[in-house]
């Protein structure tokens, strides 16, 4: 039994100065500083449990999100642990119609009742296409073999791809040389930024082929650079690199423009990956419907939770369209780590056509960082969501005055 109060909620805004070494640059974000409002829940327990959660950001504009967490800290504040965890959905609806606990994530969701699961997804506006029967039956039917796959997960972890060797901001001989050391790694899935220049994109791409040979995995990513017709004409051209997907090659919003940008590029071998600036479930909703879409990204900071992210992986699953995580930033490995380990062990139940997007930066801030091993996301052991920082590193990256940011904004405003 889950007991305690709620009594103290904090909220810092945390930056760290990725864009210095380009890390993190794509075709529409060129200055990246990878950041975060990093919550603190406290509560009044014995054992002084606490949560810890973040929203991702990309420097400015994360003093927004904390005045945001600041303005809905009064749903939070003096809550009863027991109220919240026999009413998920009830609770998610306050928090998100307004006028985590001692097992990782990833267990406690693997470990619950198909019955308490649905319980927790909101349902509204997803009826369409997703009823509770619906889940439950998904559900259901994911017990079948659940024990073993969690034994595989565990031995053996969820297969990844690696972003950190092509951001758009590294030259070519950086390039190479992450990408060498990807390999020697054991690399087998890379992705490559593209959308800036064509001409850039061809050069690249070719290097990375030629590095990785043909029998390797190769994903493209144009961050919404591109019009429609644009993003069919650019992927024409890069085809002959034989990219598994293009991720976002167009405004997130567009769906029907996803639809047709699909269409085109399917008869070539070229997927449709997005999900990442999905703000909801029920634009999740429309691009499955739409079938605008062959890989579905979801992100652990985007949507309103782990509830609602439940109910993407439950559509996916209806669709059978695969579910291929975005991560990178700050903290964003590690908490869709939860999420994916989930989907497969209790809901999708297959490894075909699905990875999980890693980004090798800034991990060495966090108590219980990612671990990888053979490219693989090791599922986690520790207590929670992952996302608990090291004070050291939060008062040292805290916005604006922290130790790392005194010494670097005067030098920005000279």
């Amino acid at each position: 039994m889950v007991r305690g109060r709620i009594s103290r909620l904090s909220v810092r805004d945390v930056r760290f100065p990725t864009s210095l070494g380009g890390h993190g640059a794509d075709a529409m974000h060129t200055d990246p500083d990878y950041s975060a409002a990093y919550v603190v829940i406290e509560t009044d327990a014995e054992d002084g449990i606490k949560g810890c959660g973040i929203t991702f950001t990309l420097g400015k504009g994360t003093e927004v999100v904390v005045c945001a967490v600041n303005a809905l800290a009064h749903h939070v504040l003096n809550k009863d642990l027991k109220d919240i965890v026999g009413d998920f959905r009830g609770f998610y609806r306050q928090l998100t119609s307004d006028g985590q606990l001692r097992w990782p994530v990833w267990k406690l969701l693997v470990d619950m009742d198909p019955r308490m699961l649905v319980s927790c997804i909101d349902f509204r506006y997803i009826t369409d296409v997703l009823t509770e029967e619906d889940a439950l039956e998904i559900l259901q039917k994911g017990q079948i073999g659940k024990k073993e796959r969690e034994k595989q997960m565990l031995a053996q972890g969820y297969p990844a791809y690696t972003t950190s060797c092509a951001w758009l901001g590294y030259s070519d001989d950086t390039l190479k040389q992450l990408c060498a050391q990807a390999l020697k790694d054991g690399w087998t899935r890379f992705k490559v930024k593209v959308g800036a220049d064509l001409q850039d994109d061809m050069r690249r791409c070719q290097i990375i082929r030629d590095m990785i040979g043909p029998e390797k995995t190769l994903m493209m990513d144009a961050n919404q650079r591109w019009d429609v017709p644009e993003a069919v004409e650019w992927m024409s051209k890069l085809a002959k690199f034989k990219p598994l997907w293009i991720e976002e090659p167009t405004s997130p919003d567009d769906i029907l423009g996803h639809a047709t940008i699909s269409k085109a590029l399917v008869p070539l071998g070229i997927g449709i990956a997005t999900g990442e600036q999905c703000h909801n479930r029920v634009i999740f909703k429309q691009l499955l419907q739409a079938k605008a879409l062959q890989f579905l990204q979801i992100d652990s900071c985007r949507l309103g939770s782990v509830n609602e992210n439940l109910s993407v992986l439950l559509m996916a699953k209806k669709f059978e369209i695969p579910v291929c995580p975005h991560a990178g930033g700050v903290g964003l490995c590690e908490l869709v780590q939860h999420l994916i380990i989930f989907d497969y062990i209790s809901v999708s139940a297959s490894l075909e056509n699905r990875v999980c997007e890693y980004v090798d930066h800034l991990h060495e801030h966090f108590k219980y960082p990612v671990m990888i091993q053979r490219a693989s996301y090791m599922p986690p052991k520790d207590p929670g969501y992952s996302t608990e920082m090291k004070e050291e590193s939060v008062k040292k990256h805290q916005y604006p005055d922290g130790e790392v940011w005194k010494k670097l904004l005067p030098a920005q405003e000279n």
